[in-house]
């Protein structure tokens, strides 16, 4: 910004109040007459309403005179800035002297004594970290911004500096307010001299004329001599000739003789930016409560205790994205089905916030729902696939449901768009679960289908969502391949495992996206582990004799495994009442499976008919029909489902005493 390129040199006070009445005096007694009466002008003002002594344009006799219309070389420094709703303050030299400072920056700080070094006079600036800026500014010649400073209810608490004697200080802000402060390069006019004005030099100061005295003696008008001169300037301060007409806050200008070259300069403009960061910050609480409901509702959501099968140690780390974004909806879950078999279950729904939040919530109680009809995981995800839809056609989620049985030492899964199950072998082998997968839930029109991966003792397993292993900059796949080799060399508890995961793979509470991680083990027992989980099967060829050879069984292995009487009785009329429906209404082959874990005792008949039974009230004529309701009452847990082979499966459980 350059004043002097401007032409925008401020007529001094004094040739301006002898003009105007230069002109008064050649005034004719008709024009004033034609004025509207004999008062003269208030305080010697013309009619020319610019003010700078330009005769009037003549105007039609019909018409009405137009307004004058200011133009850019007309105006004044003060003109342009003086009514700026932003704090301007004007500075130059190395020192950083006061030239100007408009009435916003007067109002909020006070006057100043104009070319005071602005390390003295203007210690806001120093609060407000600026005068370094401002060096920098007057040695590059560079613009230079800072933003969002912060300015106390009452202007910064330092005093400010020397002020301009009889002025008060500004009254400053009735509450705190931000600005953003920019400093830019100027180049002015040679330096004119201004001294401080007292307060009869206030009262006066439009009458003065040039070369008035600056000691506060009365104006006479009379020409002033250089000795005179002299002292005025040596009592007062140079400032560019551009802001040399005004005050500085108040002061009183004068002429010197002497021409020097332009000098440099600092504008320090400071934009009131209050509102918009006061805005800002509500917006962030805004977003900080958002984040804390999605984060409240997502953990209320999900298990707050896995359940822990007999033959199975689990363990899952769930853990929110650091940025207020960042909150997503994944969800895992572990689901005991009966008979020793368990669901696992990992999901992530796209997405951010309570919204995402709230899907994950349904679809993991329908995860549950479903479940618990036993069905094959790829007729799980079919079912959710559709409730997807219905609940937000335009919201997808990626999952995985997994079946463990350890009657097979399987993992039977199906996926939806899900990142690959990790299986590692006793010996430290890790393999990813391979094909078959669908797209994610909720685009509907796919058939799901299942695969299987062995999980024999001693093998681990660990199901993830895509936060563990994606980043920005690397593709998802060497992600997974790092998480492998991390899932190679991992051992201890699932939970130290899950934590070692988290840690090894960088995820820390500035994460950019939510984790779940679930990790299984099917241990080895030995010793008096093994002792407590056994498992004995008979094969069944049908006919008179099934029922009783399989009393008989069942009565043997309980006594061999140590049960109470009282149990021992309760299994063998269980495994009878099973055998018998199974008889009746299935088909060959035939299996009864007794099982013990060391919480219950699992009885299991399988056949070849896939019709499921049903439990239902008997007549009291009726000689059949009591089988199931019998095994329901008797046992504390029953149930049946489909094989994948063909056929189906019932069976019971009775939990054993404690200790």
């Amino acid at each position: 910004m350059n004043f002097t390129r401007w032409s925008a040199r401020l007529p001094r006070t004094q040739r301006r109040i002898a003009a105007r009445a230069d002109r008064g005096a050649r005034r004719p007694k008709s024009a004033a007459a034609a004025g509207g009466g004999s008062v003269p002008a208030a305080r010697g003002e013309s009619a020319d309403p610019s003010g700078r002594g330009e005769p009037p344009a003549a105007a039609p006799s019909d018409a009405a005179p137009p307004a004058a219309v200011p133009t850019l070389e007309g105006l004044s420094a003060h003109d342009l800035l003086g009514q700026v709703p932003a704090l301007v303050a004007v500075v130059y030299g190395p020192e950083h002297r006061i030239a100007y400072l408009n009435d916003t920056y007067v109002k909020l700080f006070g006057s100043r004594t104009p070319g005071t070094p602005a390390g003295q006079a203007l210690p806001e600036l120093r609060e407000l970290g600026l005068l370094p800026l401002m060096d920098q500014v007057l040695r590059s010649g560079k613009p230079r911004t800072v933003k969002s400073r912060r300015v106390p209810a009452g202007g910064p608490a330092t005093t400010p500096g020397p002020r301009q004697e009889g002025a008060a200080p500004g009254p400053g802000r009735s509450r705190h307010g931000y600005y953003t402060f920019t400093c830019s390069p100027i180049e002015m006019a040679a330096p004119k001299v201004v001294a401080p004005a007292r307060p009869a030099d206030e009262r006066a100061r439009e009458g003065a004329v040039d070369g008035t005295p600056v000691d506060g003696t009365p104006v006479d008008g009379t020409p002033v001599d250089g000795s005179v001169r002299e002292g005025v300037v040596r009592k007062a301060a140079a400032v560019p000739e551009a802001f040399a007409t005004e005050t500085v806050g108040t002061g009183t200008a004068t002429d010197t003789d002497t021409a020097t070259e332009p000098v440099r300069g600092v504008l320090v403009f400071g934009a009131d930016v209050t509102d918009q960061v006061e805005s800002a910050e509500r917006l962030r609480a805004s977003e900080r409560l958002q984040r804390e409901a999605a984060v409240t509702l997502q953990r209320s959501l999900l298990p707050q205790e896995l359940e822990q099968p007999d033959d199975l140690r689990v363990a899952a780390t769930y853990q929110p994205g650091g940025t207020d974004a960042a909150v997503g909806g994944d969800w895992y879950d572990v689901i005991t089905l009966g008979a020793g078999r368990t669901a696992l279950v990992i999901g992530d729904v796209m997405g951010r916030g309570v919204r995402a939040a709230a899907v994950m919530g349904q679809l993991r109680t329908a995860v549950r729902a479903y479940a618990r009809l036993d069905l094959p995981p790829h007729e799980v995800l079919q079912l959710l696939d559709g409730l997807a839809a219905e609940i937000d056609p335009h919201q997808i989620a990626t999952c995985v449901y997994a079946v463990h049985d350890p009657n097979e030492n399987r993992l039977v899964y199906a996926s939806a768009g899900h990142l690959p199950i990790l299986v590692r072998d006793p010996d430290g082998t890790v393999r990813r679960a391979s094909e078959p997968t669908g797209p994610p839930l909720g685009t509907g029109g796919w058939l799901h289908t299942t695969g299987s991966v062995p999980l024999g003792p001693g093998a681990s397993a660990v199901l993830y969502t895509d936060g563990l292993v994606e980043r920005r900059d690397k593709d998802i796949y060497d992600g997974v391949a790092a998480l492998e080799r991390v899932f190679a060399g991992a051992t201890g508890s699932p939970q130290v495992m899950c934590d070692r995961l988290i840690r090894a793979l960088g995820i820390t509470a500035e994460h950019d996206d939510d984790v779940a991680v679930l990790v299984l083990q099917h241990p080895a027992r030995t010793g008096h582990d093994a002792e407590l989980f056994h498992n004995a099967a008979l094969e069944l060829l049908g006919g008179v004799e099934a029922a009783p050879r399989a009393r008989a069984f069942a009565s043997g292995v309980l006594a061999s495994w140590r049960f109470p009487m009282e149990l021992r009785d309760l299994g063998v009329l269980a495994a009878s009442e099973l055998v018998a429906n199974s008889l009746q209404h299935g088909t060959p082959p035939m299996r009864l499976r007794l099982r013990r874990t060391d919480r219950r005792l699992i009885i299991e008949v399988t056949d070849g008919d896939e019709h499921l039974p049903r439990r239902r009230r008997a007549e009291p004529v009726d000689e059949a029909g009591r089988g199931i309701s019998i095994v329901a009452t008797i046992a504390s847990a029953w149930g049946s489902r489909r094989t994948p082979g063909g056929g189906k499966a019932v069976w019971c459980e009775f939990a054993l005493p404690a200790g």
